[in-house]
Formats: C-alpha cells, sequence, structure tokens
C-alpha cells in the first residue's frame, strides 16, 4: 500500500490543479491568455480522480487494521468512524455533483459556469484540509493554513499545467505573463509561509537537519531541494522568456514551461512520499521506535544512537558536489539561452539536486 500511495498522491494534486486552473484560465479575458482547450472528458477524468485518488489513503488504513475484526467490519468502522473516512464520503458526493455538473455544463460556454465549478472545487480542497495531519493536531488554525496552501499550490501549478499541457498556440504570451508572473510570485511566498507553519506542527526548526536521520526527514530535505531548481524555472519562464518574446515574437516558451510543469510533478511525488512516513514529533522517540532511514544510513558512515545530532561541516567532497550542483544549475540556464532542447535543462536540474542533496550529506560530521 505504500507504492499505491507514493503514486496515487501526485495525480491527485495534478487532478485538483486541472480543475483550478481550466475554471481560472478560461475567467481570464482571451486577450490576455493564450488559447487552450480543456475537453471535457480530462475535467471529467480529474473530477472522478479525485474521488478515487483521495480513498488511498483510507485503503491503506483499512488495509493496516482489518486483521482484528474483519475488512467489511473495518471499513465500516474507518469510512464512518475516522475523520479520513467522512473526509472521503464528503469527497466522493460533492466529485459526483462536480462531475455531473461537467457532464451538463460547458465551462468555456458562460463564466458563470466556470465560477460554479471553481467553488465545487474550492469545497473538494477544504474537504482535503479538514482530514489533514495538520488539522488533526491544530484543528481549526492546521485546516486554515493546510488549505491554504493547497490553494495557493493549485492556483499556480494548475495555471502553469493548462499553458503548458493545453494551449492551443502561445499567442498574447507577454500579456500573459504581465499578470501570471505576479500571480505566481504571489502563490509562491504564500505556499512557502504555509509550508513553513505546517513544518512547525510536525518537526521544530532546530531539529530539522536532525531530522535527515529518518524517512520523513530525508523526503523533506528532497522536497525543500526540488524548489531550487523550480524557483530557476520561474525565472527563466518569466523575466527570460519575457525578453525573447520581445525581441523575437515567434519564440515558443512551451517547451520550457512543460519542463517546469515536469520539476513540480517531482515535488508532488516528493510530498507524496513525505505523507506517508511517519512524522518525527519527537526524533530521539522515533528513531527509538522505527529506525533511521535506509537512505541516510547508506550515506552516513557514523554510528546513529537516539542521542545523535546532526552537524554540517566542509570537506572536499562536500564542497565539489556543492560546485557540481551550481554548476548543474547554471547548466539549465545556459542550455536555454543556447536553445537546446528543454528536457536538457530538466536533465541539468534533476543533477543540480542529487548534487546538492549528496553534498549535504557529505557534509555531515
Amino acid at each position: 500500500m505504500f507504492s499505491i500511495a507514493i503514486f496515487s498522491e501526485p495525480f491527485l494534486y495534478i487532478c485538483f490543479s486541472i480543475l483550478i486552473g481550466s475554471f481560472l484560465l478560461q475567467l481570464i479575458p482571451s486577450n490576455r491568455r493564450s488559447e487552450f482547450k480543456v475537453k471535457k472528458g480530462v475535467l471529467m477524468a480529474a473530477t472522478a480522480g479525485i474521488a478515487i485518488f483521495s480513498f488511498m489513503p483510507v485503503l491503506q488504513t483499512i488495509l493496516y487494521l482489518h486483521e482484528d475484526i474483519g475488512f467489511w467490519n473495518t471499513l465500516l468502522s474507518v469510512v464512518l468512524g475516522f475523520t479520513i473516512g467522512k473526509a472521503w464520503i464528503a469527497t466522493y458526493l460533492i466529485s459526483n455533483i462536480l462531475f455531473l455538473y461537467i457532464v451538463w455544463f460547458d465551462y468555456w460556454k458562460r463564466p458563470i459556469n466556470s465560477y460554479v465549478g471553481l467553488i465545487f472545487t474550492l469545497i473538494l480542497i477544504f474537504i482535503l484540509g479538514w482530514s489533514s495531519h495538520a488539522a488533526s493536531i491544530e484543528e481549526w488554525s492546521g485546516f486554515l493554513i493546510h488549505s491554504i496552501h493547497f490553494i495557493a499550490i493549485s492556483v499556480w501549478i494548475g495555471i502553469l499545467l493548462i499553458v503548458s499541457w493545453f494551449s492551443t498556440n502561445q499567442s498574447n504570451w507577454l500579456n500573459f505573463l504581465k499578470w501570471f508572473s505576479p500571480v505566481a510570485a504571489t502563490c509562491f511566498i504564500i505556499t512557502i509561509i504555509t509550508g513553513l507553519l505546517l513544518m512547525k506542527v510536525v518537526i521544530d526548526y532546530s531539529d530539522y537537519t536532525n531530522s535527515w536521520m529518518l524517512p520523513y526527514g530525508q523526503s523533506l530535505l528532497i522536497k525543500h531541494l526540488l524548489i531550487i531548481p523550480l524557483v530557476l524555472y520561474a525565472f527563466i519562464n518569466s523575466i527570460l522568456v519575457k525578453r525573447n518574446i520581445t525581441k523575437n515574437p515567434s519564440f515558443n516558451p512551451i517547451p520550457w514551461t512543460k519542463a517546469e510543469s515536469l520539476i513540480v510533478f517531482l515535488i508532488f511525488a516528493a510530498t507524496a512520499i513525505l505523507s506517508q512516513q511517519e512524522p518525527p514529533h519527537e526524533i530521539e522517540i522515533t528513531i527509538a521506535s522505527s529506525g533511521i532511514s535506509n537512505l541516510f544510513d547508506l550515506l552516513y558512515a557514523g554510528n546513529v544512537t537516539k542521542d545523535t545530532t546532526i552537524l554540517l561541516g566542509f570537506n572536499l567532497n562536500a564542497i565539489i558536489l556543492y560546485i557540481l550542483g551550481v554548476l548543474f544549475l547554471a547548466l539549465s540556464v545556459i542550455t536555454y539561452m543556447k536553445r537546446t532542447p528543454a528536457f536538457s535543462g530538466f536533465m541539468m536540474s534533476v543533477l543540480s539536486v542529487i548534487s546538492l542533496y549528496l553534498a549535504l550529506m557529505m557534509s555531515i560530521q
């Protein structure tokens, strides 16, 4: 079930992003965005995906508990008695209503249709926030922070996904960047602030490096490192693309927004892995009960006890890897400037993350 959750959650995030992005972009005047077309079938599949993929954590809980009282009794107990089960029932019902709404009404014909679809999608996000780990600990504040965090991500990434994969041309791209760049920057800032608040619910900031000994901390570190190339691509797809289109109106920026969306998918995957790990509220207790991360154990030469503290320093291997990480980031920009395929830049970004990750692991004293 661990592997199912890893694969299901990134697609759950994508389903939300497709719906939010489609409804929002349709509300933008046509002269301020490129032409796009998201077919009904895609929206229907995204809505059905929310109902299906959001059930995976419920199923995981059922399979974890079913040995004592049987599968069906556990299913009824989890679905009717647990918050995660009640949230899924609400998600399933609202998803079905939205599914039928999409079947009956065309979101591109009247703005009101997009508004209604957007409202239903936001309700689904709030339901997801209700069943989140943060809400289970901090109640209303956790619910609000998680919901705002997810909305900001969905708005930013949703618009990016739609223009990347469903645009029929790159017309009006400069007009599009004029409003999307500040929107993306605002969503990014909100995401960072709420992300830090959500992290505080699980782990104290002072224990951040110590958490690297655990699977949760390893996933969190990789997720944070992936944000670096994401910011780089945001710079390329806003500042540099704007300059290129000004000089050459026929320039096609879509391959580079697609590369950025691939980085986003990797972040979604890291988030999915993160959500399946035991939250390290107490590092020492978690190490004593669950042990350390296999990946950390592979890369760390020392012995780990529940009292081990992670300290960072510099050595030759780490410095070389830091330099490689920066060089790969620079090569990501150079591949854009030299008009090489966007996938080459994407691979340079992945290599930069790997290099920086290994550099941090080699820096541990």
